[in-house]
């Protein structure tokens, strides 16, 4: 891929373009939708919201891809945007496993003010960063990766890092129907599987202790009624049959659809007590 360097009369122009776009309404951080992004980020459907991001980092247990784009850009930037962001399979990788948040590093407000969060230079080339719901650093930050299989990589050890730091228990209650949907729609909780051990139904939960504590999990699954006991060795467990996973989400139209370990997790744990909710989990486009 060839990234061709700034010239003075590009410089002078975009320089023009963000000088002008100073005195617009500062309506940037809106959501784009994929018909109007600009070509330097590609087809991705992006947040624009900082806080929002990290929000629904922490609501879904996934990690948050950061791209710093300079917008309107130069024509190594649009050509990232054309070949890596338009690409397929990069582009339903982003929107599956992480949360895409977009920051022009080139524009006033809000955007100037994440750049100068995280010491970022304005009118740089594209920069992603990989971010837990926290804000941090899951990988180092690596400038100067143009390439489509690079990126690919980097996602796909910044999704190793996540889950290495994923923990897994055990709950035991009367039903593991229930335990799904109540244990699925705890913050923190990334995962629920129906299961069997030591004698009793219970729910094998995944979850992200930089999110919720394991003391603070077994409170709230204990005042669920969905606790009897608690089992941090999984010795002898035993998954139970697909027929008796994620119940809930069983005859309704969300079954048919194709969703990620996470979304199912947690319009499973809503879509019969709050639609609404399960929803924003997996919106019908």
């Amino acid at each position: 891929m060839r990234i061709p360097f700034h010239t003075p009369s590009l410089v002078l122009a975009t320089g023009i373009t963000a000088i002008s776009m100073f005195f617009m309404s500062q309506a940037g951080c809106q959501p784009y939708g994929r018909q109007e992004n600009p070509v330097e980020v590609g087809k991705v459907k992006w947040q624009r919201d900082y806080e929002s991001a990290m929000a629904a980092a922490k609501k879904s247990g996934k990690p948050v891809f950061l791209l710093f784009q300079e917008v309107p850009g130069c024509a190594g930037c649009k050509q990232f945007g054309r070949d890596v962001l338009s690409d397929p399979t990069v582009v339903k990788s982003i929107e599956e496993n992480f949360i895409p948040l977009l920051v022009h590093n080139n524009q006033p407000g809000k955007d100037a003010e994440v750049l100068a969060k995280f010491g970022e230079p304005a009118w740089n080339y594209q920069v992603v960063r990989f971010l837990d719901a926290n804000g941090r650093d899951l990988i180092p930050r690596k400038d100067r990766v143009w390439e489509a299989d690079e990126l690919k990589q980097r996602m796909a050890l910044a999704l190793e890092k996540k889950a290495a730091g994923i923990r897994r228990v055990a709950f035991a209650q009367h039903c593991f129907w229930t335990g799904e949907m109540v244990l699925g729609g705890i913050d923190g909780v990334t995962r629920t599987e129906a299961g069997f051990l030591a004698g009793n139904e219970v729910t094998l939960v995944d979850y992200d202790p930089a999110q919720i504590a394991l003391a603070d999990l077994t409170r709230k699954a204990r005042a669920a009624g969905v606790a009897n006991r608690v089992f941090t060795s999984l010795e002898g467990y035993r998954k139970a049959p697909e027929s008796d996973q994620k119940r809930q989400l069983q005859g309704t139209r969300y079954a048919r659809m194709k969703l990620t370990v996470e979304q199912a997790t947690k319009v499973n744990a809503f879509v019969r007590t709050a639609p609404e909710q399960a929803s924003g989990f997996a919106p019908v486009e």
